[in-house]
């Protein structure tokens, strides 16, 4: 494994090991398959096949609710059976998933191929991350989490365009086809895995001097990691639990944008991580990660100030302007999140804890999108727009100062900072 201070695109690649570059291989084909149904899953439900709009909802909580709950089981077989396996367990889940919902034409065979992905989305997180660490370690794996998400979002942004040029209510069979390409793509990482990779198990040994009680619990009595773990838990309701959810509503029932708008600011989003993400990984190289996500707060902070605006000058042009630029601003602070938290988390887990530990921060994070919504919806039904923009600056300036928390109980090293310029060391 290797770790560099070069900077761009082709200097990352050429710095990656061999196993590296193939895990990195598939995440646009994967993604694509995701953003080609992701945004029309909801209206495949109900005016495909007929869901009511209230079921349809709930069906889509599902997917949410089972990643939650297999969460942690999937950290525990990650650290005891290896990262590779459970990785592949979970794309299996995928595509039966997938599968199992194109065809879906009752709520109850809906329910199965949405709680199968479901498994997916619990799994994948813990094995990922855990997988990549053992493959790159330092200040490339940081840059890398962040290149992947960029691939990642460019993925999403691809497959949703094309998802709707091709997807008719009108024609229940592009619906079916997409569903069915969705399944297809999580193929794609499964014959990297089986082929190219097979040797990866991403599984580090017990150590001798480990103590005997290293579960959820024992884990959770370090104050880094539970601060780290309600930091990751109000990151995802003040932002991506509010993307599905608080930022629609608001923008439609307070800003008055049309629809087209806020897809269109889905779109600004996706540019901007991918534009930015390379030179903002460059920038936050050497820093501490803490610091940094202080900065991704108040970044998320004024975006959400931004958005409140709108109540001002509801309606017009203004108010379109204020919309896009509020998903530019805020997709600045998720190349900063996506940067670093995924590389703080795994340097401050022990190699052989690294499913638990990401099994945490996942399981942190999903709490945060199934909370998100609820909160929005609570207070915009109840006319409360400007406490729901108070709610989510407040949980903003929560999440710089749990950082500034975390920061005081890691080593420099864990923090991402370089003392000889030549990369951060970790605990291996």
């Amino acid at each position: 494994m290797t770790s560099s201070p070069r900077s761009g695109a082709l200097a990352f690649w050429s710095d990656l090991p061999t196993d590296g570059r193939w895990l990195l291989s598939t995440v646009v084909v994967q993604f694509f398959g995701r953003g080609l149904t992701l945004p029309f899953t909801i209206i495949y439900l109900h005016e495909v096949r007929g869901f009511s709009l209230g079921l349809s909802g709930t069906l889509m909580g599902l997917i949410a609710v089972v990643g939650l709950l297999v969460t942690g089981p999937a950290g525990a077989f990650v650290d005891r059976y290896g990262a590779r396996r459970v990785m592949l367990v979970g794309l299996v889940f995928a595509v039966a998933g997938y599968s199992v919902l194109a065809l879906a034409t009752t709520p109850v065979v809906a329910a199965v191929g949405l709680a199968l992905f479901g498994v997916q989305l619990g799994v994948g997180w813990p094995s990922v991350n855990a997988l990549v660490a053992t493959v790159v370690d330092g200040d490339l794996r940081q840059r890398y989490y962040g290149v992947n998400f960029a691939l990642l979002n460019l993925g999403v942004g691809v497959g949703g365009v094309v998802g709707g040029l091709v997807v008719d209510v009108d024609r229940p069979g592009t619906f079916v086809a997409a569903f069915l390409v969705n399944a297809a793509t999580f193929l794609a990482p499964v014959a990297v895995l089986l082929g190219p990779l097979r040797h990866l198990h991403g599984r580090a040994e017990r150590p001798d001097d480990a103590g005997a009680a290293e579960g959820y619990l024992s884990i959770l009595r370090r104050p880094e990691v539970l601060w780290l773990a309600g930091l990751g838990l109000l990151a995802a309701f003040v932002g991506y639990g509010q993307m599905e959810g608080g930022f629609p509503a608001f923008a439609r029932q307070v800003a008055e944008v049309s629809t087209r708008t806020i897809g269109f600011a889905f779109v600004v989003n996706t540019v901007a991580i991918v534009a930015l993400q390379f030179w903002v990984m460059n920038r936050v190289s050497g820093r501490r990660r803490t610091r940094v996500l202080a900065v991704m707060a108040a970044v998320w902070a004024t975006a959400w100030l931004l958005l409140g605006v709108t109540g001002i000058v509801p309606g017009g042009t203004t108010a379109v302007v204020i919309v896009l630029a509020f998903h530019a601003v805020f997709g600045v602070g998720e190349t900063l999140m996506q940067s670093t938290l995924p590389a703080l988390t795994n340097d401050m887990a022990p190699a052989h804890l690294r499913g638990r530990y990401n099994a945490l921060g996942s399981g942190a994070f999903q709490a945060g999108t199934i909370v998100g919504p609820v909160a929005a919806g609570f207070l915009l039904e109840h006319g409360l727009a400007g406490a729901f923009i108070a709610v989510v600056v407040v949980g903003c300036a929560g999440i710089a100062a749990m950082a500034f928390a975390v920061g005081r109980r890691i080593t420099p090293a864990v923090n991402g900072v370089r003392p000889d310029g030549q990369g951060v060391p970790t605990t291996r």
